[in-house]
């Protein structure tokens, strides 16, 4: 057997441990060096950075790698790390079917082919007038990130345009100047994002830093290191490469717009450098492009992550799915079959103004809105927060007192049913003769409630040694004839409490030996007259006690037992210790005998304390916001101001030096003012309130978040069972009424009323149908040919029959019925706005897949717009039909309206006169078709103009109720009113609307005024519109 030296091994396995480990250390050591000099290098799987920060490949706990595909195939040497989710995104996003089930995203992979001449400046989209902070704001832009509203480069990464309300998008490459890890930081005000690639393809970057997800965060320039999330951890990059990046950033309205990026060599002691143009350099060359060419444009993750925003609960009621978004898709029933169902009658309505003389823009008045049923929720409710319009009140009422004026407070038991009166007569019936003079404006007084003096205290005396005589007793005081003026309110014969006070029960005839009323106030400190005989009555009888005064903001005021005296507080570092402090010192300074104290104290209007009532607080229930010492009686005649004054001075010298004393031996100081009193058992009675019903037909111009007029339900369900029964007669039970979809009246309250039914129907056999007709409530006075040209009509002549209970009739309105299969023209005049007109035209696309409506047109009017080919955009766009007229010169709107109408052959088709910054819901079509009616009606939908920042998936702003700028109407009843005006608007827009309005109204036609449900007008920018230049440009081309 071998010697083993066993022993000596034990003895030294320290040291050949110590061995093993430099052996493996200098055998790593010399494998990164080689794999260093190839570009490569180990991956560092632990270790720690700069301030402790870990350094490991992580995988993010949702299942996210942080390198997509792309950078597995590459052969990089970067550290991994975990991938931050934008702010308000599905971290699945990318996969949404779970991890390793990527959604097929239009990324771009292969970069361009790049050029020497691009090194020195970077690619700068600008996203202008978009309200937010935070970069989700960003991504929801309609525009983003294909079509911004400018183009341009900048040479270094720290870019501050000094603007507000915009967004950036800064991208390019960087090239490094050697070979080692590198951290980046990123700097901004608001928010921001750095996103680097491991190569030169966009579709690998990755966020590596960024200030804040909210909107609120932000750095002062130069500052890279406020949050932990603006250092990246470091990456290993390499000279000879090229990196893709790109920087978003947003700003809002405040603060000082900057973004700059800045790395530095992962070193200690080292700063970041803003990186310059020596180290970027342009994606591509966008100089020589249109607007409308959008295939160069990167799409990265930093551009498509989180693109669709979370499914959360829609904000505003007008997002909830209705049966009206869909119903046009339901077959129709014949109209030919409906004809029989109703007796013919005539429709002329009295609200017509045909041949009546209207001034300019008079029209406006003469415009009714509609009643529809069931609601369709196009009242804003969610912007009511701001605006309350839809309430009546005024904002200031509704700010100061709210909508307590509907509630009615339960009394408590005891409670007289005369207080309200009482209080309505205080608050309503104010003289201003009555009310304080100049020079007791800031004495406020703060508490009020009459109270009944005890019997038992009322002639009982006030403890102590020397009450060794009574005072006279006071003569009783005859009642006042009439009501006398004083200092303070005075009232009627009876005192009445201001606002929260009890209203005093009536006296009986015996009252007149009781004292009076007591009234607790707060007066001024100090303002006592001294001791004296009661003075001589006047003809008139004494003064009453002053009303306390008008409280500007009422409040509940906690009212003041006199029957047990509450524990005296110290006022105004008055002595309040010993036995004998419960008594009421007068502050005359003259001394005065205990009689004229005891006299004093049995005056009307104050009743004296007793010795025996220093209880606890908690047996005598005291809920007064004073003390005992503000108890005062009333002025007497006689007394003058003078000695008030004097007693005052020597009042507060006395206070002052009894001051310290009272601190020492007074205890525990309680304070004056308790706190309020909070009834948390108080109830409340309130009726059913339908503000509904306090609104009219007319058009209001002054709310623009109230919805449409709501019908009451009794009275579309009473005409759709009268309809349906009528219908079952004719057809012989061949419908069954499934669902009530749209019901709208509009009113005429000296012939009747005028309804368009939708009605989804079961027909025998299984089908279900759509009825949309027009039908007529015809009153019994009204009579069968008030119309003009309805003898021309090859319709029979109408029935004048009415029901024998002379209860309206339903009827067929003559020359009232909308086809379904017309032709709509839309009319869009456009000048140098390509990335709105390729959203127009994508938008109109969508609707022909949507709908699968053929009978629908693009007719653009371009005005020579040098920022894209319209002509060939219309071309690409997969549209049923369109048409392109290309006018020379400005822009006019009235011009290039009027240029698409006469383009258009039909003149039994619809024109809608548009604009081009409309989103359109599914149903536009069906709608413009159904309230428009050739010689009868045109139709004037009402759009939600959203604002800065916001969006149809989630809308704020307002109804636009004085605009009739998009307008439908027959093609031959737009010829025969004249067109659009285009000489007195050549050389501007505004107000068209209103004038052709105005002669639409005097040709005798209905316009119909409906809020329409997801019809939106984007917010847009107006910079750079119809031609306008800015003056740094104008400054160029001036020589």
């Amino acid at each position: 057997m071998p010697w083993f030296p066993v022993k000596k091994i034990r003895k030294q396995i320290k040291l050949l441990l110590l061995l093993v480990l430099l052996a493996c250390a200098a055998w790593l050591t010399y494998v990164h060096l080689s794999l260093a000099r190839q570009g490569r290098a180990l991956r560092q799987r632990l270790g720690c950075g700069r301030d402790g920060e870990k350094l490991s490949g992580v995988t993010d706990g949702r299942g996210l790698r942080a390198a997509l595909s792309t950078q597995r195939a590459e052969d990089s040497s970067e550290s991994r790390e975990e991938e931050r989710a934008p702010e308000g995104r599905d971290p699945d996003a990318l996969f949404p079917g779970g991890a390793g089930k990527p959604l097929s995203l239009n990324l771009t992979r292969q970069a361009p082919s790049w050029r020497e001449e691009y090194k020195g400046q970077v690619n700068l989209h600008v996203f202008e007038d978009w309200c937010g902070g935070a970069v989700g704001h960003l991504r929801r832009n309609l525009h983003f990130p294909l079509f911004p509203h400018t183009r341009t480069t900048v040479k270094k990464l720290a870019v501050s345009p000094k603007w507000k309300n915009y967004g950036l998008r800064i991208f390019g490459f960087i090239h490094p100047a050697r070979d080692g890890d590198v951290q980046f930081s990123v700097a901004s005000d608001d928010n921001s994002e750095f996103w680097l690639s491991p190569t030169e393809s966009p579709a690998g970057a990755q966020l590596v830093a960024f200030v804040g997800k909210t909107g609120s965060e932000w750095t002062a320039p130069g500052e890279f290191t406020k949050f932990s999330s603006q250092v990246s951890k470091p990456r290993r990059l390499t000279a000879s490469r090229r990196y893709y990046f790109e920087v978003l950033h947003k700003q809002d309205d405040r603060g000082s717009d900057h973004v700059e990026v800045g790395w530095r060599a992962f070193l200690p002691g080292l700063k970041f450098e803003v990186i310059g143009s020596a180290h970027i350099s342009m994606y591509t060359d966008e100089s020589a492009l249109k607007m409308d060419h959008v295939a160069h444009v990167p799409q990265s993750p930093a551009s498509h992550v989180g693109g669709r925003l979370l499914q959360e609960e829609p904000r505003a009621d007008m997002l909830q799915p209705d049966p009206r978004d869909t119903f046009f898709l339901t077959p129709r029933v014949e109209p030919w079959s409906l004809e029989n169902v109703l007796e013919p009658c005539a429709y002329a309505p009295t609200y017509v103004v045909k041949d009546f003389p209207i001034a300019r823009y008079q029209g406006l008045q003469f415009v009714y809105l509609s009643f529809v049923y069931p609601n369709d929720h196009t009242r804003l409710t969610h912007m009511e927060t701001d605006n309350k319009c839809f309430y009546r009140e005024s904002p200031l009422y509704l700010e100061r007192f709210g909508f307590y004026k509907y509630m009615k407070t339960d009394r408590e038991e005891g409670e007289e049913d005369e207080e309200e009166e009482v209080q309505r007569r205080a608050f309503l019936f104010l003289n201003p003769d009555d009310f304080l003079d100049d020079e007791d404006d800031g004495e406020l007084l703060d508490g009020l409630e009459p109270t009944e003096a005890p019997r038992a205290q009322a002639g009982r005396r006030l403890p102590g040694p020397a009450a060794a005589t009574e005072a006279p007793a006071t003569p009783a005081l005859p009642t006042p004839p009439a009501p006398l003026r004083s200092r303070a309110l005075s009232w009627a014969a009876r005192p009445l409490p201001l606002l929260w006070g009890r209203a005093p029960p009536r006296r009986p005839a015996a009252a007149a030996e009781r004292p009076p009323k007591v009234y607790v106030t707060r007066v001024r400190p100090g303002l006592r007259a001294p001791p004296r005989a009661p003075a001589p009555l006047s003809p008139r009888g004494p003064r009453r006690p002053p009303f306390p005064g008008v409280f500007l903001r009422p409040r509940p005021l906690l009212r003041v037992q006199l029957r047990a005296r509450p524990r005296p507080p110290r006022a105004r570092g008055r002595r309040t210790g010993g036995p004998q402090a419960t008594k009421l010192r007068p502050p005359a300074p003259a001394p005065a005998t205990q009689g004229s104290r005891e006299g004093q104290a049995r005056e009307p209007g104050l009743t004296a304390p007793t010795a025996d009532s220093n209880s606890s607080s908690e047996a005598q229930p005291v809920t007064s916001f004073l003390s005992l010492s503000q108890v005062s009686r009333p002025q007497l005649p006689g007394e003058n101001e003078e000695g008030e004054e004097g007693d005052d001075e020597e009042g507060a010298q006395g206070e002052e030096a009894a001051s310290e004393d009272s601190e020492e031996k007074a205890g525990p100081v309680r304070g004056r003012w308790r706190e309020d009193a909070i009834n948390w058992q108080r109830t409340f009675s309130v009726g059913n309130v339908d503000f509904e019903m306090l609104r009219s037909d007319w058009n209001d111009l002054r709310c623009n978040v109230s919805g449409n007029l709501q019908l009451p339900e009794a009275e579309a369900v009473d005409v759709v069972a009268q309809y349906m029964e009528r219908l079952n007669a004719r057809h012989g039970g061949r419908f069954a009424l499934l669902r009530i979809v749209n019901v709208e009246k509009r009113r005429d309250s000296a012939r009747g009323s005028r309804f368009l039914l939708e009605l989804e129907l079961q027909e025998r056999g299984g089908r279900r149908l759509r009825l949309s007709e027009y039908v007529f409530l015809r009153l019994p006075g009204a009579r069968a040919g008030d119309t003009e040209g309805d003898g021309d009509s090859p319709e029979p002549a109408p029935a004048a029959s009415a029901h024998p209970d002379g209860r309206p009739e339903l009827c067929r309105p003559l020359r009232l019925v909308w086809r379904q299969d017309v032709m709509v023209h839309f009319i869009v005049p456009v000048k140098n706005q390509a990335r709105w007109v390729v959203q127009f035209l994508a938008d109109m696309a969508a609707l022909h897949v949507r709908t699968g409506d053929s009978r629908f047109s693009v007719v653009l009017v371009d005005f020579e717009s040098e920022d894209m080919d319209v002509q060939r955009a219309l071309r690409a766009a997969p549209l049923p039909r369109y048409q392109y007229l290309r006018r020379t010169g400005n822009f006019e709107r009235s011009a290039g309206l009027q240029a698409g109408v006469a383009a258009v052959e039909d003149a039994s088709s619809i024109v809608f006169l548009c604009d081009l910054h409309i989103h359109f819901p599914p149903s536009i079509l069906d709608g413009i078709r159904k309230h428009c009616v050739e010689g009868r009606l045109a139709f004037a939908p009402v759009v939600m103009r959203l604002g800065c920042g916001s969006s149809p998936g989630d809308p704020h702003g307002y109804w636009e109720v004085n605009g009739f700028g998009l307008f439908g109407i027959y093609k031959s009843d737009f010829d025969r009113i004249g067109g659009m005006n285009t000489e007195e608007f050549r050389d501007q827009w505004g107000g068209e609307d209103w004038e052709l309005l105005d002669r639409v109204l005097q040709a005798g036609l209905e316009v119909e005024r409906l809020r329409v449900r997801n019809f939106y007008h984007h917010f847009h920018s107006k910079r750079g519109m119809w031609g306008m230049r800015s003056r740094k440009a104008a400054r160029k081309e001036a020589p």
